[in-house]
């Protein structure tokens, strides 16, 4: 038995706008190196947050400008919750809104979700809870979605880390590695 505590449903933080979800975080700013010019290391623009009831974390270097990279370090933390975070699924259930909306989109043919809409990271949690209930077998949970093995894993692929991910999980689960499409 593990010493850590579950991870809470992710329900009940990807769906928080952005000020409460950043009520939630112990905020750091820090000094960034590496390119940029002088002015990169005299201000503290880089920032790092971190999720106080998941623990989870993200950080974002990138820019010379604070509220950019609190912004995107926001979208890692979203996008970070979504891979880690799971919520039961049960047999037959249907798809959570996000994805039941990415799915209406692209009309089967598809899931229609860009990776900088806000409704993103919410759509790859519940791809990763359907995954996780049908014990991370591709086709399995596409037929259980509604879509073919193909669109699900052009979808998954599409994000690095989302693939990274998803590879990793088989990988713990016994499966073999999804092949990449190209």
């Amino acid at each position: 038995m593990s010493d850590e505590a579950p991870i809470p449903d992710w329900t009940q933080f990807l769906r928080l706008d952005d000020q409460a979800l950043l009520a939630e975080c112990e905020v750091d700013r820090f000094r960034a190196s590496g390119p940029g010019g002088q002015k990169r290391n005299k201000t503290d623009s880089a920032v790092r947050l971190r999720h106080r009831p998941t623990a989870l974390s993200a950080e974002a270097v990138e820019s010379r400008s604070q509220h950019e990279n609190r912004a995107r370090a926001l979208r890692r933390l979203r996008l970070e919750i979504a891979l880690v975070a799971r919520a039961d699924v049960e047999d037959g259930a249907e798809p959570t809104s996000e994805l039941a909306e990415a799915l209406r989109i692209g009309k089967g043919r598809a899931i229609s979700m860009g990776r900088r809409d806000a409704r993103y990271p919410a759509t790859v949690a519940g791809l990763f809870d359907r995954l996780d209930a049908c014990g991370w077998e591709i086709g399995t949970a596409a037929a259980a979605i509604g879509v073919s093995t193909s669109v699900l894993g052009r979808f998954l692929e599409a994000e690095p880390v989302v693939w990274r991910a998803v590879q990793h999980r088989r990988q713990v689960a016994g499966l073999s590695p999804l092949r990449a499409r190209g």
